[in-house]
């Protein structure tokens, strides 16, 4: 997946997890818990959108690379 397309989908889905995030809100350096209040659920249910939508799975032990938009992007990018 190409890091556009990889954008699509994390706006997509964080258009569904937080629909008060407008996506020309989004800057790549936002934090997705502190700066898009996304609380611990809202962030699991981030991840499973993620992996429902695009098919990339997200351990745990990788949550520190996806803790912001363009990590997210990157991450998704690399493993979808």
């Amino acid at each position: 997946m190409n890091q556009q397309d990889a954008r699509q989908a994390v706006e997509a889905a964080i258009g569904k997890v937080a629909p008060d995030v407008e996506p020309e809100d989004l800057e790549g350096s936002a934090r997705l818990r502190q700066d898009l209040e996304l609380d611990s659920l809202d962030f699991l249910h981030l991840v499973e959108v993620i992996a429902g939508s695009t098919g990339v799975d997200i351990p745990e032990a990788d949550y520190p690379a996806v803790a912001t938009v363009d990590g997210l992007v990157t991450y998704v990018a690399g493993h979808g």
